[in-house]
């Protein structure tokens, strides 16, 4: 199955797993297709598996008084899981939303888990997607708390993240940067103006 190689790719470029040892997870691997507007996790549900998007977008969210808080956005040969919960087994206090048909390929998380007790190639992956998922929530933590909204634009627009202007409804975007769509297109003004 070609999916099965591009999974096996984007494993690799976390960590090199040896081809007898990648044939632990292949089996347990399966294509699904979360349509336009629905979840892959709701907020309460029981996160059970990791997926890694072939095609399409989504986004992880949390609800606070009925108002979403956007803060995460994934594209292709992006992982993606309610990890948390996967790890602790505990209701998933976010949800992940398709915002387009989106093709995934995904494995259980019990899986994960057992390969990662069972040889050091499947742990140093484990290892390297925690490292990745913290540098991540830091880089999120800091941008919110330390920087002004129009500051938190021009990092947006500065970094690799370019799939998400380009991609992204704008009413989103601002919910992502903590402000109102009325507050983005004024920010957005300025910068066109300083231009």
């Amino acid at each position: 199955m070609n999916n099965l190689n591009t999974l096996k790719e984007q494993i690799n470029k976390i960590a090199t797993i040896p081809d007898q040892d990648w044939e632990l997870l292949a089996p347990s691997v399966s294509e699904i297709i979360v349509k336009k507007g629905d979840c892959l996790i709701k907020e309460g549900e029981r996160a059970k598996t990791v997926g890694m998007i072939l095609e399409g977008q989504m986004r992880h969210y949390y609800t606070r008084d009925g108002e979403e808080k956007t803060t995460y956005f994934y594209f292709e040969n992006a992982f993606v899981s309610a990890y948390i919960s996967c790890i602790t087994g505990q209701p998933s206090l976010l949800t992940i939303e398709a915002l387009a048909d989106t093709r995934l390929l995904v494995f259980p998380y019990a899986k994960l888990k057992e390969l990662f007790s069972l040889n050091i190639y499947w742990e140093r992956f484990g290892r390297h997607i925690a490292e990745w998922a913290m540098m991540g929530l830091e880089d999120r933590m800091v941008g919110l708390l330390t920087q002004s909204p129009e500051e938190r634009y021009k990092a947006l627009l500065n970094s690799n993240k370019t799939k998400i202007t380009e991609r992204i409804p704008q009413h989103l975007i601002a919910n992502y940067l903590g402000i109102t769509p009325v507050s983005l297109s004024r920010i957005r003004n300025r910068a066109t103006k300083k231009r």
